[in-house]
């Protein structure tokens, strides 16, 4: 799943990103309500973790202006402000939850799980591929009712896949999948961690097909 996370405090936001990038999300961070809005014009995100009192553009002003303009995402306000008349203007400008600071990661990290899985269009969030299966928001891969381990970065790049099973996803669209706005990563990345899914997958019956200049697809393997 991909976060942005919009919040002033560098140290805070290092902390909240270290954390989500170990369950397995990819996340965006930026510092400010203008860079909050330019990043929300260009990527669909899974869920924005949002910060009232930042610079430029004020955290209820880019709350309004993403829903204005149809935003579906689910909206996290993390915030020092806890009156109750600011968690009702938070809540009516279209947030979905609202956590004070200071808080415990752990309870960030299970409202994070339960909005994610509130805007998911499955109540069950589980992608399945023969034997395969994929739970989006615990990040668990099973074959067979068997766990397998995967990185981060690998979870992510088969939920892309499955995703669009049957349909070619580029090199481009993995990577920007994988790794953050502020992370660099070539090309050839993308194929170390296809090499390593594939070797992964064998027992589900579950092939990763290269399709030469295009991208790359998830399929069945005959008669597996």
């Amino acid at each position: 799943m991909r976060i942005l996370l919009v919040e002033d405090d560098r140290h805070l936001a290092d902390g909240v990103s270290r954390s989500l990038s170990k369950s397995g999300h990819t996340v965006d961070a930026v510092t400010d309500g203008l860079s909050a809005e330019s990043a929300l014009g260009v990527t669909n995100y899974d869920l924005v973790i949002l910060d009232l009192q930042l610079p430029q553009r004020g955290g209820l002003d880019v709350l309004r202006n993403y829903r204005a303009c149809a935003g579906r995402a689910p909206v996290l306000i993390l915030t020092a402000r806890s009156a109750v008349a600011d968690r009702v203007g938070g809540l009516d400008a279209g947030a979905d939850d609202y956590l004070a600071k200071p808080f415990d990661l752990t309870e960030l990290e299970a409202r994070v799980r339960s909005l994610l899985r509130r805007g998911s269009a499955s109540p069950t969030p589980v992608l399945r591929h023969g034997a395969l299966s994929l739970d989006t928001v615990g990040r668990r891969v099973e074959i067979g009712g068997e766990s397998v381990d995967l990185s981060a970065r690998e979870i992510a790049l088969l939920e892309t896949l499955l995703l669009r099973a049957g349909r070619v996803v580029s090199k481009e669209g993995l990577l920007e999948k994988l790794y953050g706005a502020e992370e660099h990563a070539g090309e050839n990345a993308v194929e170390v961690f296809v090499h390593r899914v594939r070797r992964k997958l064998e027992p589900a019956g579950v092939a990763i097909r290269t399709v030469r200049g295009l991208g790359y697809m998830i399929e069945k393997i005959p008669n597996a």
